[in-house]
């Protein structure tokens, strides 16, 4: 999961500044303050006249009207050099409550943080006060980054909390998840989750895939399982689907794995190229290859599958698993046409061999021989020996033969020297019966025609 970026200017705002005229109590004509007015609770008329102006400036009655924000500021630095040392808290927090909305309108959160610290610093500071400053201390050092600092707020507002919060457990388990401690990280979110629902809050789908990333990061498979099926019964994501098949890759139930990829699939979820790739061969390791053939050859068609060599041979290969060798022909054939070396024209031969094409299979041998860099050579060879002794050109089995003895290593050696005995023993049958035929034609006298 990403770090969290920093919060947006009027999500700041709407979380966590106060009004811009809190509730300031004047005080009265009949119980007048004194001049330097030290009642707490209230303001005195030379702060309550200037705090009235920076409000107007900040945030005025004319829609169309631009906030001076930066003369509000002037405003404000004048007012606490000229009165800081003889404010009451009151009028101290007032006036701190005026500098963290010119902080945050300008978008300037250390600024702000500075001041809401400032704020906890005062002996009188109202209780509600205070919850509020705990709570934009906690976001705001979020929204710097500086996640312990965050957590420490959002502890501190919750020991003097009597109720809980779905801002401060959702901001726990994000910071607690910035430090990697994503054990801690969990229950915040469960909680959060469930206070949301008990609240009559919906929680939206990016709720329940930050449970289940951690889920993940936690390695707890089963319970991943269970929320990822959820959420496709919720959502119906394509994201989702997915990822139910590598919760089962991860639980090492291949089958089942398997299965939900091809559901996503079916589902039309399926779209890039690995997993089409991945669940056409895992087909067939089902015992399902003309299935996974089918996938693959479609991926091919639509693009989503690179038209490349390592990929037609894919296709191939899928069509060789199912014996189905005349379909795995063409893109055998492409293979050959496209690859460097010669093992794709081998492919073709081995293809053309097993179909009895011997002729065809000859050709494409001895093509792969022409093209070289062969994975096995003497292989290669001793198959055109093969092809050829089919053909009856036992001169021309014996010579690929004896290359293939001297290409091979040790057991590619003693197989050529096998297969050149078989030769021989074949070349005298074939004489043999050769030579029985002739001698037969030979005992056979033509009658004279009836007719004569």
């Amino acid at each position: 999961m990403k770090a969290i970026n920093k919060l947006s200017l009027s999500f700041l705002v709407g979380l966590l500044a106060m009004p811009l005229m809190a509730p300031l109590t004047l005080a009265g004509e009949e119980q007048r303050a004194p001049p330097e007015a030290r009642t707490a609770g209230t303001l005195s008329q030379q702060v309550m006249r200037v705090l009235t102006e920076v409000q107007e400036m900040m945030s005025p009655e004319d829609e169309d009207a631009v906030p001076d924000f930066e003369g509000a500021k002037v405003e404000l630095d004048d007012l606490r050099e000229r009165r800081w040392d003889r404010m009451n808290d009151f009028e101290k927090s007032s006036t701190l409550n005026f500098y963290t909305n010119y902080y945050l309108s300008t978008e300037d959160f250390p600024g702000a943080i500075r001041t809401f610290e400032e704020i906890l610093m005062l002996e009188e500071v109202r209780f509600d006060q205070r919850m509020r400053t705990l709570k934009s201390l906690g976001q705001l050092y979020a929204a710097e980054e500086e996640w312990q600092k965050s957590i420490d707020n959002f502890e501190a507002w919750r020991e003097l909390s009597e109720t809980e919060d779905i801002i401060v457990y959702k901001s726990l388990s994000y910071a607690h998840y910035q430090l990697e401690e994503y054990t801690t990280a969990l229950p915040f979110w469960l909680d959060y989750m469930n206070l949301s629902l008990e609240m009559g809050e919906e929680l939206g789908r990016d709720d329940y895939q930050y449970l289940n990333g951690l889920y993940f990061t936690l390695e707890t498979y089963e319970e991943a399982l269970d929320l990822t099926k959820t959420m496709i019964v919720k959502f119906d994501n394509q994201t989702d689907w997915l990822n139910l098949s590598s919760v089962y890759a991860a639980l090492d139930d291949e089958t089942r794995r398997i299965q939900s990829l091809n559901l996503a699939y079916l589902a039309g979820y399926v779209d890039d190229e690995n997993r089409y790739l991945n669940l056409g061969q895992s087909l067939a390791g089902l015992d399902i290859p003309l299935t996974g053939a089918k996938i693959i050859e479609e991926g091919l068609a639509e693009n989503i599958i690179e038209d490349n060599v390592d990929n037609l041979e894919i296709a191939a290969q899928m069509h060789l698993i199912a014996s189905t060798y005349a379909d795995a022909l063409p893109n055998a054939m492409r293979v050959a046409e496209l690859s460097d070396d010669g093992n794709g024209w081998d492919t073709v031969g081995y293809i053309h061999y097993v179909m009895t094409n011997y002729e065809e299979a000859v050709e494409a041998f001895r093509n792969a021989l022409d093209k070289g860099d062969l994975s096995d050579r003497s292989d290669t060879l001793l198959f055109l020996a093969r092809s050829l002794i089919e053909l009856d050109d036992f001169d021309g089995a014996r010579s690929a033969a004896r290359q293939a003895a001297d290409a091979g290593d040790e057991n590619g050696r003693s197989a050529a020297q096998q297969y050149l005995s078989f030769i021989d023993s074949t070349e005298q049958r074939f004489n043999i019966i050769a030579q029985r035929k002739a001698e037969a034609i030979d005992f056979y006298e033509e009658y004279p025609s009836l007719l004569d």
